[in-house]
């Protein structure tokens, strides 16, 4: 599994691309949003030092249909707006790997999160450089998708078991032994490594990790 946070330049035409070039200190983040025909709908915060100021820039530009301000302190401003730009809708629906929220705008640039596969990932590169779209890798991290799969338990008797030779063809050693390595009873091994395998196998052929219950 891989997570990774990219910063992707932003259209220069695009509205937020214009607001966010005419207040470089503030900070756009969108919320949550989903697209209604040719238009979106969007609940966006700004944080900066003049958030009034801002909400005004985005509520009187062209490409706002609608702007309802929820809420403003000294530093920030929570607005709902419909909007008639879509692109970032079209964008999240051709992408192998669509980013979480929220979406952060500052200066011109998308900041956005990923988490996936590393070929899902891969397709969101080609797909990017396939657009001509400028990008900036800010990070990746890949882990081990079994790391948070398995309880402690789980992993400690999987592993007496493998190092014992239990899962050899012929075996190696019984469960009376592994048992007697880990200083439980053989009734709770076999549970135990049952719920294990159960749960690397079905991760294996599906993707799903299950619970994380002994």
């Amino acid at each position: 599994m891989i997570t990774a946070s990219l910063r992707i330049r932003l259209p220069e035409d695009a509205w937020v691309a214009e607001v966010s070039r005419s207040f470089p200190s503030a900070t756009f983040r969108l919320l949550s949003g989903v697209r209604t025909g040719d238009r979106a709908v969007e609940l966006g915060e700004v944080v900066a030092e003049n958030p009034r100021e801002v909400s005004g820039a985005i509520a009187t530009h062209p490409s706002i249909e609608a702007h309802e301000r929820l809420a403003v302190t000294d530093d920030r401003s929570l607005s709902k707006y419909e909007t008639i730009e879509t692109a970032l809708y079209e964008f999240v629906e051709s992408a192998s790997l669509p980013p979480e929220f929220p979406i952060v705008v500052r200066a011109g640039w998308y900041e956005l999160d990923f988490t996936g596969t590393r070929d899902e990932f891969d397709g969101l590169r080609a797909m990017l450089e396939g657009a001509n779209l400028r990008y900036e890798l800010q990070s990746l991290v890949e882990a081990d998708e079994t790391a948070t799969l398995l309880t402690d338990r789980q992993r400690a008797t999987l592993e007496a078991a493998l190092r014992e030779g239990y899962f050899e063809v012929p075996r190696e050693c019984t469960l009376d032994t592994v048992a007697g390595t880990l200083g439980v009873d053989e009734s709770t091994v076999s549970g135990v490594l049952r719920r294990g395998q159960a749960k690397l196998v079905k991760w294996h052929l599906t993707g799903a990790d299950g619970d994380r219950l002994d």
